[in-house]
């Protein structure tokens, strides 16, 4: 018999939020989303409800939360786009936290990012720290989860590497490339999240993947796998950056962010804490390298046009 425990998972018709409501259901729980694409396309049928964001309305989006044992809360944005910013993410992210309070909700799974800090230098860190005190200030029992840098079929990074390594005769490397990252798989975040149990003083725990790269050792593999010869040439980050605004330009989107450069080369993506996740980077893009890059991933296509 199905649990009658309610998860709410926000943005379950995405990436991470995807992953994690297929474990639940797999366990037998029920679960729904709250998203910002509700008509979008998914491989749940009627087995998860949906319903709308409703920051501005708090209480439907109180109401939407009646029941749930647990909020597994993926909700973010990678950049700002026009009128979404950092700012008014946070506040999206308080108002969601004050519905899980008024609707009794138990506990709070959270899905930040590795070395988030309020007093980091770099924008999307520093708010992504300030979102997790949000989640501790809650007054729920919640875990805190930072993966450093997901990697699965959906994820847009190591797909649109693999697209433009297929695509363009070279492929620009902001400094040395020597820099370091450490790739998880999403479903590997995706297990900790459903086998978290949150506690008053809310945990933060580091999910890293069992493998370390150097960013050019990590473009040589992918290139490598999908059979793709380009020249690898090094390049001033902020040359590097403009190339990528020229590239966005042409297919309507944002390739990288200047935060992403910084915090890539500042070695922020890999974690000092024994690796989580069991899934290594290079055997999962063996079995993908056919499919990966094929087609580009938009960002702005997926998160920010209603669909």
């Amino acid at each position: 018999m199905p649990s009658a425990e309610l998860n709410v998972v926000t943005g379950a018709y995405s990436f991470t939020g995807k992953y994690i409501a297929r474990r639940l259901l797999a366990l037998g729980r029920r679960v729904s989303t709250l998203t910002g694409h509700p008509h979008r396309e998914h491989p749940f049928g009627d087995r998860v409800r949906a319903f709308p964001f409703n920051f501005e309305d708090p209480p439907a989006l109180a109401a939407s939360l009646a029941g749930a044992t647990t909020l597994y809360n993926t909700y973010w944005i990678r950049f700002e786009h026009g009128a979404t910013t950092f700012e008014r993410t946070l506040a999206r992210t308080e108002a969601l936290l004050q519905a899980a309070r008024q609707a009794g909700v138990g506990r709070i799974v959270h899905i930040s990012i590795i070395n988030a800090d309020q007093d980091s230098p770099y924008p999307y860190f520093r708010a992504k720290g300030r979102a997790e005190q949000l989640v501790r200030e809650a007054g729920l029992p919640c875990t805190i989860l930072r993966p450093t840098v997901l990697f699965g079929s959906e994820g847009i990074l190591f797909n649109n590497i693999a697209w433009l390594l297929r695509k363009l005769p070279v492929f620009a490397i902001p400094g040395a490339g020597d820099y370091r990252l450490q790739p998880v798989h999403v479903d590997d975040v995706a297990r900790l999240a459903v086998q978290a149990r949150p506690q008053q003083s809310g945990p933060t725990i580091d999910v890293a993947g069992p493998e370390i790269l150097t960013f050019r050792s990590l473009v040589e593999l992918i290139a490598e796998a999908i059979g793709s010869h380009p020249r690898l040439l090094r390049m001033r980050p902020q040359r590097a950056f403009q190339l990528s605004g020229l590239l966005g330009g042409l297919v309507s989107d944002t390739l990288l962010t200047c935060d992403e450069i910084a915090g890539l080369m500042d070695n922020l993506l890999v974690s000092s804490a024994p690796p989580l996740g069991r899934t290594l980077f290079s055997s999962w893009l063996q079995q993908h390298a056919d499919s990966l890059g094929r087609t580009y991933f938009s960002e702005l296509e997926r998160h920010f046009r209603r669909t």
